[in-house]
């Protein structure tokens, strides 16, 4: 995988770790995560608190299920995070920046009317594996 990086398109917010594109090339396999959303698998409920703990764990149930699929958070190339309230966005985005260290795959947030259980934020996700077949 490489960043994509121009000076004919808008560079990232400051700081924002997101990159304006992910080339994801050679033999690999795709993972659709779909739409994650703070629930804690243990008890089936949104967990407690506020846009920070519900990220938390949004990105921790994304990691589950890359990580079932044989991947990581590092073979993330784009994300799509969907919230009921852009002005969280900075907090959000602190988890979020944590989650993913230094990676900064391609990202799109939104702003929606409501989300499944009364939720704050969803994510979804899609990764690219390197071929464990490869010659």
């Amino acid at each position: 995988m490489r960043a994509i990086r121009t000076d004919q398109a808008p560079a990232p917010v400051a700081g924002a770790p997101y990159s304006q594109a992910i080339e994801a090339a050679g033999r690999s396999r795709t993972l659709f995560v779909s739409g994650q959303v703070p629930v804690d698998p243990s008890t089936g409920a949104l967990v407690d608190g506020g846009i920070q703990e519900q990220t938390r764990r949004v990105l921790d149930n994304v990691r589950a299920v890359l990580e079932a699929g044989g991947a990581s958070m590092q073979d993330v190339v784009k994300t799509t995070v969907y919230m009921t309230d852009l002005g969280a966005f900075g907090a959000m985005n602190d988890v979020y920046a944590a989650a993913f260290g230094g990676h900064a795959p391609a990202r799109a947030t939104v702003q929606v009317a409501a989300l499944p259980l009364g939720a704050q934020v969803e994510i979804d996700a899609i990764a690219v594996v390197p071929d464990d077949d490869e010659d």
